[in-house]
């Protein structure tokens, strides 16, 4: 029996699952295996950008599987070397070419570059891509409140989904606030931390052990009760049916505070600070 995901709605109107599957390095023959076996394993969102180099894989995937297109919501994300309105034009055509797609459902920036400071120009180019029907919403990744404002208050649009690093030793508590008060939704990047010490915490342990689950279903669950859409990558058939199979229990009051109690003032993985971090 394929897991039945719940859905979201974005403050545009579209639909998309709670949970979905990270692409990132799944590319060629392999990736097209793990992304259709995703897929029938009841997966419906699929993220994937510009710099993953794997558009392709992904858009191979989409025709390989029997789940009709319209079923499907699609992402991918802009890089940073083509900010500029003209660049970022071509560069979205580019990815919907290189997917052999005609349309995505969800395209975002992937990083807001404020030392280059050219993310207006990118965000007025998806605002049209929208309008000429390229892709169904548009969104950001990595973007702090102070970026989201500018977006707001020069164009008029806040994005439908912003994309953060959001893992159990760093929670976004402020941010996540934000996001709710203004109608974004939260979307999770590693959410399982990139599986680094998280899998030997005694404390997820424990709740895990409570449960009768395994690490990732308690953080996953976890992302879902914050009310964030988290995207974990696997290649594997059976740990993709364990990442969505959350949806038959409930984290208590104690146990999620628990696990906000695991936040580290310093618990980015990579120390990639919006505020600073340029990714081209």
């Amino acid at each position: 029996m394929r897991s039945q995901i719940p859905e979201v709605t974005l403050h545009d109107g579209l639909k998309i699952p709670s949970i979905g599957l990270g692409t990132a390095k799944l590319k060629g023959s392999d990736g097209v295996t793990a992304i259709t076996s995703a897929i029938d394993n009841g997966y419906r969102l699929i993220d994937s950008a510009y710099n993953y180099e794997n558009e392709g894989t992904v858009g191979e995937a989409v025709r390989k599987t029997t789940v009709p297109r319209e079923a499907l919501r699609i992402t991918s994300k802009l890089p940073g070397r083509y900010h500029s309105y003209s660049d970022a034009v071509t560069t979205i055509q580019e990815s919907l070419y290189r997917a052999n797609l005609d349309y995505y459902d969800l395209y975002i920036i992937h990083w807001p570059n404020p030392i280059q400071g050219k993310y207006i120009e990118a965000w007025q180019a998806l605002i049209d891509a929208k309008k000429w029907g390229l892709i169904r919403s548009i969104g950001v990744s990595n973007f702090l409140p102070e970026h989201l404002e500018r977006l707001k208050n020069e164009t008029g649009v806040l994005p439908t989904i912003n994309q953060i690093e959001l893992h159990p030793f760093f929670n976004q508590e402020e941010q996540r606030e934000w996001h709710e008060k203004h109608g974004v939704i939260t979307e999770s990047w590693s959410p399982l931390s990139r599986g680094s010490d998280v899998f030997e915490n005694e404390t997820i342990q424990a709740i895990a052990n409570k449960y009768n689950k395994t690490i990732p279903q308690v953080i996953l669950r976890w992302h879902y009760q914050l009310g964030a859409v988290s995207i974990p990558k696997s290649s594997s058939p059976s740990r993709q049916l364990e990442n969505i199979s959350i949806f038959d229990f409930a984290l208590d009051y104690e146990d999620m505070d628990s696990l906000a109690q695991l936040t580290r003032p310093d618990g980015r993985m990579n120390d990639q600070n919006p505020a600073v971090y340029e990714e081209f």
